[in-house]
């Protein structure tokens, strides 16, 4: 099982970075567009909202299907990756899309943390 470990750190490393990008895309946007008027629009831009879950889907569902994940990890990914989805694709809520999209974000992004960690702590047993 000590194998799975460089797999298992590998998709959760990519699956943490991101995670950080869509963070940070949501946190700096607003205030950059407070600054300069032209990012604004770039906070518009949809599309990128559904790259970045797309991005993630193969990562989340690698580490959901792989032997290594528990409930409670398998949970924090899950429900991470279905806010994001919904923040990103269904129009109805649009209005809290921010806030399910940070939420997302960290529950995704402490799952994949957790399952590091954890294939880590294998590596070294």
């Amino acid at each position: 099982m000590a194998s799975l470990a460089p797999r298992a750190a590998a998709i959760d490393g990519v699956a943490i970075s991101l995670s950080g990008l869509c963070l940070i895309h949501c946190l700096v946007l607003p205030i950059a567009s407070a600054m300069l008027p032209i990012a604004g629009s770039w906070a518009e831009i949809e599309w990128i909202h559904k790259a970045f879950v797309v991005a993630a889907l193969p990562f989340s569902l690698l580490a959901l299907t792989s032997g290594r994940t528990t409930g409670l990890i398998g949970g924090l990914i899950a429900s991470g990756f279905i806010l994001l989805a919904a923040a990103a694709f269904a129009e109805p809520l649009h209005d809290y899309e921010t806030g399910l999209t940070l939420f997302g974000g960290l529950l995704l992004a402490s799952g994949h943390a957790w399952r590091w960690g954890r294939a880590h702590s294998a590596a070294q047993s």
